[in-house]
Protein backbone atom coordinates (compact mmCIF):
# COMPACT_ATOMS: atom_id res chain seq x y z
CA UNK A 1 0.00 0.00 0.00
CA UNK A 2 1.35 3.11 -1.00
CA UNK A 3 1.56 6.03 1.56
CA UNK A 4 3.05 9.42 1.63
CA UNK A 5 5.54 9.83 4.14
CA UNK A 6 7.73 13.05 3.01
CA UNK A 7 7.61 15.53 0.76
CA UNK A 8 10.20 18.29 -1.14
CA UNK A 9 8.27 21.21 -2.30
CA UNK A 10 9.88 24.75 -3.54
CA UNK A 11 6.90 27.49 -3.05
CA UNK A 12 7.75 30.95 -4.73
CA UNK A 13 8.26 33.12 -1.63
CA UNK A 14 8.87 30.02 0.66
CA UNK A 15 11.22 30.61 3.73
CA UNK A 16 11.38 27.88 5.36
CA UNK A 17 10.53 24.36 6.06
CA UNK A 18 10.17 21.53 8.96
CA UNK A 19 9.45 18.48 9.66
CA UNK A 20 7.35 17.41 12.49
CA UNK A 21 6.40 14.05 13.72
CA UNK A 22 3.58 13.76 11.12
CA UNK A 23 3.51 17.12 9.68
CA UNK A 24 6.12 18.84 6.98
CA UNK A 25 5.52 22.55 7.45
CA UNK A 26 6.00 24.98 4.86
CA UNK A 27 6.77 28.49 5.84
CA UNK A 28 5.52 31.15 3.09
CA UNK A 29 6.32 34.74 3.11
CA UNK A 30 6.44 36.44 6.32
CA UNK A 31 3.26 34.43 7.87
CA UNK A 32 2.01 31.40 5.93
CA UNK A 33 2.06 28.17 6.64
CA UNK A 34 1.63 25.18 4.61
CA UNK A 35 1.03 22.16 7.06
CA UNK A 36 1.06 19.09 4.59
CA UNK A 37 -0.20 15.90 6.82
CA UNK A 38 2.07 13.10 5.98
CA UNK A 39 0.97 9.33 6.28
CA UNK A 40 3.67 9.10 8.76
CA UNK A 41 2.83 7.46 12.17
CA UNK A 42 4.29 8.06 15.81
CA UNK A 43 4.06 6.97 18.96
CA UNK A 44 6.35 6.92 22.28
CA UNK A 45 7.65 10.06 20.15
CA UNK A 46 9.00 7.91 17.90
CA UNK A 47 8.25 8.28 13.79
CA UNK A 48 7.60 4.39 12.93
CA UNK A 49 9.37 3.18 9.89
CA UNK A 50 6.29 2.86 7.31
CA UNK A 51 3.64 5.23 6.56
CA UNK A 52 0.21 4.38 6.83
CA UNK A 53 -2.15 5.01 3.87
CA UNK A 54 -5.37 7.78 4.17
CA UNK A 55 -4.09 8.62 7.77
CA UNK A 56 -3.15 12.20 6.45
CA UNK A 57 -6.34 12.58 4.72
CA UNK A 58 -8.66 11.61 7.80
CA UNK A 59 -6.30 13.56 10.69
CA UNK A 60 -6.37 16.70 8.08
CA UNK A 61 -9.95 16.55 7.24
CA UNK A 62 -10.96 15.99 11.18
CA UNK A 63 -9.14 18.81 12.29
CA UNK A 64 -10.19 21.28 9.54
CA UNK A 65 -13.85 20.37 10.56
CA UNK A 66 -12.90 21.05 14.13
CA UNK A 67 -11.59 24.14 13.65
CA UNK A 68 -14.34 25.55 11.72
CA UNK A 69 -16.80 24.17 14.71
CA UNK A 70 -14.80 26.01 17.44
CA UNK A 71 -13.83 29.20 15.88
CA UNK A 72 -16.51 31.30 18.19
CA UNK A 73 -14.61 30.20 21.00
CA UNK A 74 -11.05 31.22 19.93
CA UNK A 75 -9.81 32.23 16.44
CA UNK A 76 -7.52 29.76 15.04
CA UNK A 77 -4.41 29.49 12.39
CA UNK A 78 -6.63 28.42 9.52
CA UNK A 79 -7.13 29.31 6.43
CA UNK A 80 -8.42 27.36 4.20
CA UNK A 81 -7.48 23.65 3.18
CA UNK A 82 -7.38 23.28 -0.12
CA UNK A 83 -6.37 19.56 -0.66
CA UNK A 84 -7.34 16.50 1.70
CA UNK A 85 -4.15 16.50 3.06
CA UNK A 86 -3.23 20.11 3.27
CA UNK A 87 -4.07 22.99 5.60
CA UNK A 88 -3.00 26.30 5.00
CA UNK A 89 -2.80 29.02 7.46
CA UNK A 90 -0.99 31.79 9.44
CA UNK A 91 2.00 31.82 11.62
CA UNK A 92 2.13 32.18 15.04
CA UNK A 93 4.31 32.85 17.78
CA UNK A 94 4.13 29.50 19.28
CA UNK A 95 3.23 28.84 23.24
CA UNK A 96 6.48 26.48 24.52
CA UNK A 97 3.69 24.43 26.32
CA UNK A 98 1.05 21.70 25.10
CA UNK A 99 -2.52 21.67 26.88
CA UNK A 100 -4.12 18.40 27.88
CA UNK A 101 -7.28 18.05 28.71
CA UNK A 102 -8.34 14.87 30.55
CA UNK A 103 -11.83 13.80 31.51
CA UNK A 104 -11.55 10.77 33.04
CA UNK A 105 -8.16 8.92 34.29
CA UNK A 106 -6.85 6.60 31.73
CA UNK A 107 -4.25 6.23 29.20
CA UNK A 108 -0.19 7.51 30.78
CA UNK A 109 -2.34 9.21 33.82
CA UNK A 110 -3.57 5.85 34.36
CA UNK A 111 -0.41 4.38 34.34
CA UNK A 112 1.49 7.03 36.64
CA UNK A 113 -1.31 6.45 39.26
CA UNK A 114 -1.26 2.74 39.23
CA UNK A 115 2.30 3.49 40.22
CA UNK A 116 1.47 5.51 43.13
CA UNK A 117 1.91 8.80 42.23
CA UNK A 118 -1.44 11.21 43.26
CA UNK A 119 -0.10 14.45 41.61
CA UNK A 120 -0.42 14.56 38.17
CA UNK A 121 1.43 18.25 36.78
CA UNK A 122 0.23 20.20 40.48
CA UNK A 123 -2.80 18.52 39.83
CA UNK A 124 -4.12 16.18 43.04
CA UNK A 125 -5.35 13.01 42.06
CA UNK A 126 -7.56 11.36 44.94
CA UNK A 127 -7.54 7.52 46.45
CA UNK A 128 -9.44 4.87 45.00
CA UNK A 129 -10.25 5.66 41.38
CA UNK A 130 -10.29 2.95 39.23
CA UNK A 131 -8.97 2.96 35.23
CA UNK A 132 -11.15 4.95 33.34
CA UNK A 133 -12.85 6.78 36.21
CA UNK A 134 -14.15 10.23 34.99
CA UNK A 135 -13.38 13.11 36.99
CA UNK A 136 -15.69 15.56 39.04
CA UNK A 137 -14.60 17.91 36.41
CA UNK A 138 -11.74 18.07 33.59
CA UNK A 139 -8.38 18.42 34.86
CA UNK A 140 -5.18 20.37 32.72
CA UNK A 141 -1.97 18.26 32.58
CA UNK A 142 0.71 20.47 30.82
CA UNK A 143 3.55 18.82 29.02
CA UNK A 144 6.42 20.78 27.13
CA UNK A 145 6.38 20.84 23.66
CA UNK A 146 8.99 18.38 22.60
CA UNK A 147 11.61 18.43 19.62
CA UNK A 148 11.89 15.32 17.49
CA UNK A 149 13.34 12.59 18.73
CA UNK A 150 13.02 13.95 22.28
CA UNK A 151 10.17 12.99 24.62
CA UNK A 152 7.23 15.29 26.42
CA UNK A 153 7.98 16.51 29.39
CA UNK A 154 5.53 16.80 32.31
CA UNK A 155 4.77 20.26 34.31
CA UNK A 156 2.73 22.11 36.57
CA UNK A 157 0.99 25.64 35.94
CA UNK A 158 3.50 26.74 38.98
CA UNK A 159 6.61 25.86 36.80
CA UNK A 160 5.32 27.27 33.20
CA UNK A 161 4.76 30.50 35.15
CA UNK A 162 7.76 30.95 37.11
CA UNK A 163 10.01 29.59 34.21
CA UNK A 164 8.63 32.65 32.20
CA UNK A 165 7.66 30.09 29.51
CA UNK A 166 4.15 32.24 29.66
CA UNK A 167 2.91 35.04 31.13
CA UNK A 168 0.28 34.08 34.16
CA UNK A 169 -2.31 36.06 32.21
CA UNK A 170 -2.18 34.24 29.17
CA UNK A 171 -1.27 30.90 30.74
CA UNK A 172 -4.85 31.43 32.50
CA UNK A 173 -6.45 32.47 29.31
CA UNK A 174 -5.35 29.07 28.18
CA UNK A 175 -6.73 26.89 30.62
CA UNK A 176 -10.30 28.78 30.27
CA UNK A 177 -10.21 28.57 26.42
CA UNK A 178 -8.69 24.86 26.91
CA UNK A 179 -11.76 23.55 28.73
CA UNK A 180 -14.33 25.52 26.79
CA UNK A 181 -13.21 23.69 23.40
CA UNK A 182 -13.00 20.44 25.65
CA UNK A 183 -16.51 21.08 26.60
CA UNK A 184 -17.24 21.92 22.88
CA UNK A 185 -15.75 18.23 21.53
CA UNK A 186 -17.70 16.63 24.53
CA UNK A 187 -20.93 18.14 22.70
CA UNK A 188 -19.88 17.12 19.07
CA UNK A 189 -18.78 13.81 20.41
CA UNK A 190 -21.87 13.06 22.65
CA UNK A 191 -24.05 13.66 19.25
CA UNK A 192 -22.29 10.68 17.31
CA UNK A 193 -22.23 8.40 20.34
CA UNK A 194 -18.94 8.58 21.62
CA UNK A 195 -17.34 10.49 24.43
CA UNK A 196 -14.32 12.91 24.61
CA UNK A 197 -12.21 11.42 26.70
CA UNK A 198 -8.80 13.32 27.10
CA UNK A 199 -7.00 15.30 24.22
CA UNK A 200 -4.47 18.35 23.36
CA UNK A 201 -4.30 21.93 22.09
CA UNK A 202 -1.74 23.81 20.99
CA UNK A 203 -1.86 27.56 20.71
CA UNK A 204 0.13 30.49 19.34
CA UNK A 205 0.01 34.35 19.52
CA UNK A 206 -0.67 36.52 16.02
CA UNK A 207 -1.23 39.99 16.47
CA UNK A 208 -1.24 39.74 20.29
CA UNK A 209 -4.27 37.30 20.06
CA UNK A 210 -4.20 33.55 20.92
CA UNK A 211 -5.43 31.37 18.03
CA UNK A 212 -5.55 27.42 18.30
CA UNK A 213 -3.19 25.87 15.99
CA UNK A 214 -2.36 23.02 14.43
CA UNK A 215 -4.53 19.96 15.39
CA UNK A 216 -7.72 19.41 17.09
CA UNK A 217 -9.83 16.39 18.33
CA UNK A 218 -8.31 14.06 15.76
CA UNK A 219 -7.25 10.34 17.01
CA UNK A 220 -3.53 11.25 17.36
CA UNK A 221 -4.61 14.43 19.71
CA UNK A 222 -7.85 12.40 21.42
CA UNK A 223 -9.21 9.19 23.00
CA UNK A 224 -13.14 8.77 22.41
CA UNK A 225 -15.19 5.80 24.30
CA UNK A 226 -18.17 4.40 22.89
CA UNK A 227 -21.10 6.08 25.19
CA UNK A 228 -23.42 3.11 25.00
CA UNK A 229 -20.93 0.59 26.64
CA UNK A 230 -18.74 2.50 29.15
CA UNK A 231 -20.95 2.42 31.86
CA UNK A 232 -21.32 -1.37 31.69
CA UNK A 233 -17.87 -2.09 31.05
CA UNK A 234 -16.49 0.18 33.85
CA UNK A 235 -18.47 -1.19 36.09
CA UNK A 236 -17.65 -4.31 35.49
CA UNK A 237 -13.86 -3.40 34.96
CA UNK A 238 -14.15 -4.56 31.25
CA UNK A 239 -11.54 -2.58 28.75
CA UNK A 240 -13.31 0.75 27.12
CA UNK A 241 -14.08 0.54 23.25
CA UNK A 242 -12.61 3.52 22.19
CA UNK A 243 -11.43 5.69 19.42
CA UNK A 244 -7.80 6.61 19.55
CA UNK A 245 -4.37 6.12 18.29
CA UNK A 246 -3.71 3.58 21.69
CA UNK A 247 -4.51 0.29 19.80
CA UNK A 248 -1.47 1.08 18.22
CA UNK A 249 0.91 1.96 21.19
CA UNK A 250 -1.47 -1.35 22.63
CA UNK A 251 0.42 -3.28 20.12
CA UNK A 252 3.89 -2.08 20.31
CA UNK A 253 3.77 -2.74 23.95
CA UNK A 254 2.77 -5.98 23.18
CA UNK A 255 5.93 -6.38 21.22
CA UNK A 256 8.04 -4.93 24.07
CA UNK A 257 8.57 -1.87 22.32
CA UNK A 258 8.12 1.90 24.69
CA UNK A 259 10.19 4.05 23.06
CA UNK A 260 13.04 3.36 25.37
CA UNK A 261 16.75 2.94 24.08
CA UNK A 262 17.63 -0.07 23.34
CA UNK A 263 13.99 -1.49 22.40
CA UNK A 264 12.93 -2.47 18.76
CA UNK A 265 10.30 -1.64 16.65
CA UNK A 266 8.40 -4.28 15.87
CA UNK A 267 8.06 -5.44 11.82
CA UNK A 268 5.15 -3.45 10.65
CA UNK A 269 3.82 -6.35 7.83
CA UNK A 270 1.43 -5.11 5.15
CA UNK A 271 -1.09 -6.95 6.93
CA UNK A 272 -0.42 -4.40 10.19
CA UNK A 273 -0.26 -1.42 8.07
CA UNK A 274 -4.04 -2.30 5.87
CA UNK A 275 -5.34 -3.14 9.74
CA UNK A 276 -4.01 0.22 11.53
CA UNK A 277 -5.53 2.43 7.87
CA UNK A 278 -8.59 0.93 8.47
CA UNK A 279 -8.75 1.73 12.06
CA UNK A 280 -8.14 5.67 11.02
CA UNK A 281 -10.35 5.54 8.19
CA UNK A 282 -13.25 4.14 11.47
CA UNK A 283 -12.12 7.04 13.14
CA UNK A 284 -12.78 9.16 10.87
CA UNK A 285 -16.69 7.82 9.82
CA UNK A 286 -17.11 7.54 13.74
CA UNK A 287 -16.23 11.00 14.79
CA UNK A 288 -17.59 13.16 11.89
CA UNK A 289 -20.22 10.93 11.56
CA UNK A 290 -19.91 11.15 7.60
CA UNK A 291 -18.54 8.44 5.08
CA UNK A 292 -14.41 8.70 4.70
CA UNK A 293 -13.95 9.75 0.95
CA UNK A 294 -10.84 8.21 0.11
CA UNK A 295 -8.38 10.08 -1.97
CA UNK A 296 -6.71 7.22 -4.20
CA UNK A 297 -2.80 7.13 -4.17
CA UNK A 298 -2.26 7.95 -8.03
CA UNK A 299 1.31 8.34 -9.66
CA UNK A 300 0.52 11.97 -9.91
CA UNK A 301 -0.38 12.51 -6.15
CA UNK A 302 2.31 14.89 -5.36
CA UNK A 303 1.75 16.85 -8.47
CA UNK A 304 -1.86 17.15 -7.67
CA UNK A 305 -0.78 18.27 -3.89
CA UNK A 306 1.54 20.62 -5.23
CA UNK A 307 -0.74 21.88 -7.91
CA UNK A 308 -3.70 22.54 -5.06
CA UNK A 309 -1.35 24.63 -2.92
CA UNK A 310 -0.03 26.66 -5.62
CA UNK A 311 -2.98 27.97 -6.14
CA UNK A 312 -4.47 28.79 -2.90
CA UNK A 313 -1.10 30.78 -2.46
CA UNK A 314 -0.97 32.58 -5.55
CA UNK A 315 -4.66 34.03 -3.97
CA UNK A 316 -2.78 34.81 -0.83
CA UNK A 317 0.50 36.43 -1.55
CA UNK A 318 0.56 37.60 -5.05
Amino acid sequence: MKAIVKTEFDFAKQTGKYVGKVRDVYTVAADILVMIVTDRISAFDVVLPKGIPYKGQVLNQIASKFLDATSDIVPNWKIASPDPMVTVGYKCETFPVEMIVRGYLTGSAWRTYKSGVREICGVKIPDGMKENQKFDKPIITPTTKAELGTHDEDISREEIISKGLISEEDYLQLEKIAIALFERGSEMAKKQGLILVDTKYEFGKRNDEIHLIDEIHTPDSSRYFYADTYAENFENNLPQRQLSKEFVREWLMENNFQGKQGQQIPEMTDEIVENISNRYIELYENIVGEKFGKTEYTDDIYLRIEGNIKNMLARLIL
